[in-house]
């Protein structure tokens, strides 16, 4: 075999070689094998259901925290909130100069009565800073038992609406248009403040200021965290209605059982009053002495100190808190 015979087969060599790895790369079959494989590859399935439930989780108990927070720093409202939760549209001025007229009224009373100083001072203070601040607990409570008893109907109502298809806010509306005070005029100030441009689910956070009682609050906390992670509103809304209308049940039990108590406690407080009334009535000479003698006033006032006493204690026994 010549030179040239050989040239050939090293020509040849040469050329197959180059076929078999050269060629794949310019021609693109490489990057074809290459996207097939990828298309093909078996690779692990994620699993975003738990990474996306643990991303919730995390979320809610920091919503959770914040309004913890909130209710923390809103322990002792201030005398404009107190008024507020009250029903009333003072101002702070107007009840200090109330308060005040009062508590100069009930001094001028006892003096001109001539009941002594002292007495006089102890109503003035009593008139000034015990009633205004009693009358403001006293509406307070009277607002939260008018809002507490229709406050399940207007929760329903709203899981009504969520289902058939309304919007949270026009369902808001409804009860703002249709509901009894306080319940209306309380989801219409909701609906004013979300108009203004916060968020309807702090605006119902809001709810637990102007009204706090745990009901209040709970409503706040499932619109707050439905709209920050999401979730059923009308199945978290049905949940919370049940556990409304439980929670008046179990109220109107432990009234019904501690009337009971409440009936003799008030039997035991009255009496030493009735009795001291009768003796009045029946013998006036005979008790004088426990307001015309020194000595009588001290054992009067002594009375008077041991029965509040009493009375204060038996409230605390039959004042159930659930």
């Amino acid at each position: 075999m010549g030179p040239y015979g050989l040239f050939f087969l090293v020509a040849v060599a040469i050329g197959g070689v180059a076929w078999v790895f050269v060629y794949p790369h310019l021609s693109g079959e490489k990057k074809a094998q290459r996207r097939m494989a990828s298309v093909t590859r078996a690779e692990p399935i994620a699993r975003p259901t738990r990474a996306a439930g643990k991303s919730r989780r995390e979320q809610v108990e920091g919503t959770l925290k914040d309004i913890e927070q909130r209710g923390r720093r809103a322990k002792r409202p201030p005398l404009s909130v107190r008024l507020t939760q009250a029903g009333l549209s003072w101002s702070k001025r107007r009840f200090m100069i109330t308060a005040g007229a009062l508590g100069v009224a009930g001094f001028v009373v006892v003096m001109v009565v001539h009941g002594g100083l002292i007495p006089a001072l102890g109503v003035g203070f009593a008139g000034g800073g015990g009633l205004p601040f009693w009358m403001l607990s006293y509406l307070k409570k009277r607002r939260e038992s008018k809002f507490l008893a229709a406050f399940p109907d207007a929760v329903d109502v709203i899981v009504r609406g969520i289902k058939a298809g309304l919007p949270l806010l026009d369902s808001l509306k409804l009860i703002a248009t249709d509901a009894e005070d306080p319940v209306r005029s309380e989801f219409r100030s909701i609906i004013e403040t979300q108009t203004i441009g916060m968020p309807i689910g702090e605006a119902c956070l809001k709810l637990f200021e102007s009204i706090p009682v745990p009901e209040a609050n709970f409503f706040g906390i499932v619109v707050f965290i439905q709209q920050r992670a999401g979730g059923n509103l009308s199945e978290a809304l049905g949940n919370l209605s049940r556990v409304l209308r439980d929670r008046k049940k179990m109220k109107a039990k432990i009234q019904a059982m501690s009337q009971e108590a409440k009936a003799s406690a008030a039997i035991i407080g009255a009496l030493p009053l009735a009795v001291m009334a009768l003796v009045w009535i029946t013998s006036p000479a005979y008790i004088d002495l426990l307001w015309t003698d020194p000595l009588g006033r001290v054992m009067l006032a002594c009375s008077a100190a041991w029965m509040l006493t009493g009375v204060l204690v038996m409230r605390k026994m039959i004042n159930f808190d659930f």
